[in-house]
C-alpha cells in the first residue's frame, strides 16, 4: 500500500528532531454546497532540524518514531 504524502506549513519547531505541521483540507460541504476549509496538525520527524517555522514541507507517513509521530519530512517546498 502507497504511503500518503501531505502538504502544509510548520507551524512550531521547538522540539528537537520534531515539527507540527498545519494541513489544509478543502472539501465541499455536502448539503450546504460550500467549500469548507478544515486544518489538522501532524507531528512529524525531522532529523536533520532543518525545517523553521513558516516552512513549506512535504510530509510522508512511515512508521512510529514516538506516541505522537508516524510522520517524516520528505522534501521542504520552495
Amino acid at each position: 500500500m502507497p504511503k500518503r504524502i501531505l502538504s502544509g506549513t510548520v507551524v512550531s519547531d521547538k522540539n528537537e528532531q520534531t515539527i507540527t505541521v498545519l494541513v489544509e483540507r478543502r472539501y465541499t460541504h455536502p448539503v450546504m454546497k460550500k467549500t469548507v476549509r478544515s486544518t489538522k496538525k501532524y507531528r512529524a520527524h525531522d532529523a536533520l532540524n532543518a525545517c523553521k517555522a513558516g516552512d513549506k514541507v512535504r510530509i510522508r507517513e512511515c512508521a512510529p518514531y514516538s506516541k505522537s509521530k508516524r510522520w517524516e519530512v520528505v522534501t521542504q517546498a520552495d
